[in-house]
């Protein structure tokens, strides 16, 4: 085994951009400026167009870059018009286009084989911001000022670890790191391996302030930022810029520091390749787990990729209540897309079917109000079953299910849309027009010319991160 620098010098080797690629990502970059520039000006917009983000700070990875061009317009105009007008310009200069959203609407094009994001913010004064987006020019310009070569390797080894463990990325999908939140985690600690020693100690609501906006102010942090991570924005101390970061993948970055300092190893950045399970072998392992898993099946969603996430979870979520209301025990849940045109959402259960009667527990025999109004709402009532009678100091009763199939309870819910129990809104209206829900082995068919479905499911199997062999 490598001993760690070993390791870390062929990643470097690796992600660093060479001379060649690195004048071809500028080219393209410079290009595609000038020509949002020109549409902007024929259009009758003044508007300051440059690059930002990972290429314009030199902390890009090389065959993994995206290029972002930021359009700074006055800041008179209006958010809709940020929204609207100032938008249709991109969409009209590139047809052929993708909408995103983060805080609001941008546009991502694909330039020879690259990436590029376009994003228009407002020419704004440090701290007076009007969106977002308008904090990524300030940002740009502290990490050039603050990071030299070596560091800039450094955050590349940082980001490399990220997206090699699966946490990089703050859009909704991942909430996860973004490429400025390990940037300035990289800048405060000074490396990569000071990162993961310092990572391995961290708490809940571990608090890095690299400019100390909030110095000998530390007990109001939790009032200020109640998230898990806070990481202050070092050009908006009222801004955390680990605000995106689930806990969950704040824990699975400070886990697999732990494992990479224990047994330092390449896949730790580079993933091995997965071969997915065939359609045969994922019905052959659902059939072997002992629980019983349900997938809701359904079509096209009218959403940016973004917000298709954000939808995606909040349907999973009111899922998950409507079981567990229903007593039934869930054990996980996960949602996967294609992003286009075909959705799943997985909900694993102890098991699907429950007996036709629970146990009801009522007041204890003492309390002489409660007994009598628990008695005159179970005595008669068509859900009761046996009882009320007295067990121990307590009245007890046996109730009827309403439901005691999962996969039933969940196709009767989502027939009106599932409005009702809050399923998303962009998802509502998809799920009036038809879903499936499959038990079982019944989604291994859907796998059949689906590589990604059959990726996810072999990994959901699983259970555990790639890292951890």
């Amino acid at each position: 085994m490598l001993p760690i620098q070993g390791i870390l010098d062929r990643v470097i080797k690796e992600i660093a951009p060479r001379p060649e690629e690195r004048a071809r990502i500028v080219s393209i970059a410079e290009r595609l400026c000038l020509k949002v520039s020109e549409a902007y000006s024929q259009a009758g917009f003044e508007a300051d167009v440059r690059i930002d983000g990972s290429v314009a700070k030199d902390t890009w990875l090389s065959r993994e870059t995206d290029i972002d061009i930021f359009v700074k317009l006055p800041a008179h105009l209006t958010r809709e018009d940020l929204e609207t007008k100032c938008l249709e310009v991109v969409r009209k200069a590139f047809p052929q286009h993708v909408e995103r959203f983060a805080e609001h609407p941008y546009i991502e094009v694909e330039v020879e084989g690259v990436k590029v994001n376009i994003v228009p913010c407002f020419n704004v004064e440090k701290g007076r911001w009007k969106s977002a987006t308008d904090r990524t020019p300030f940002h740009t310009e502290y990490m050039k000022a603050h990071l030299d070569d070596r560091l800039r390797n450094e955050v590349r080894l940082t980001k490399k670890f990220a997206r090699g463990i699966g946490v990089y990325g703050a859009e909704i999908k991942i909430r996860g790191f973004s490429g400025m939140l390990c940037e300035t985690l990289t800048l405060h600690y000074g490396s990569f391996l000071e990162l993961l020693k310092s990572a391995t100690a961290w708490k809940n609501g571990q608090l890095i302030d690299i400019e100390k906006f909030h110095a000998g102010l530390e007990k109001e942090i939790p009032d200020l930022f109640p998230e898990p991570l806070v990481v202050v924005d070092p050009v908006d101390k009222g801004r955390n810029v680990a605000a995106a970061v689930a806990e969950e993948k704040m824990w699975l970055f400070v886990a697999a520091a732990r494992h990479f300092l224990q047994q330092p190893a390449r896949h730790f950045f580079k993933p091995l390749p997965i071969r997915p399970l065939t359609p045969k072998q994922i019905r052959d392992r659902l059939a072997k787990r002992g629980s019983d898993t349900v997938f809701l099946q359904f079509g096209e969603v009218d959403a940016v990729v973004d917000v298709l996430w954000s939808q995606l979870y909040k349907t999973e979520r009111s899922l998950r209540n409507l079981l567990k209301a229903n007593d039934f025990r869930v054990i996980r849940s996960a949602s996967w897309s294609n992003e286009e045109t075909f959705n799943v959402i997985v909900l694993e259960l102890e098991k699907t079917r429950l007996s036709p009667v629970r146990i009801h527990l009522g007041p204890p025999v003492s309390r002489e109000a409660e007994s009598q109004s628990f008695l005159e709402k179970h005595l008669n009532a068509r859900e009761t079953a046996t009882g009320p009678r007295i067990e121990g100091d307590r009245w007890v009763v046996e109730r009827t299910r309403r439901y005691t199939d999962a996969a039933t309870l969940i196709r009767e819910s989502l027939r009106d849309g599932g409005k009702s129990i809050g399923a998303a809104n962009r998802i509502s209206p998809v799920l009036r027009k038809g879903f499936k829900v499959l038990v079982n082995g019944e989604i291994a068919g859907s796998c059949r010319n689906r590589r990604g479905l059959a990726l996810f499911l072999t990994e959901y199997l699983r259970g555990r991160p790639s890292w951890l062999e």
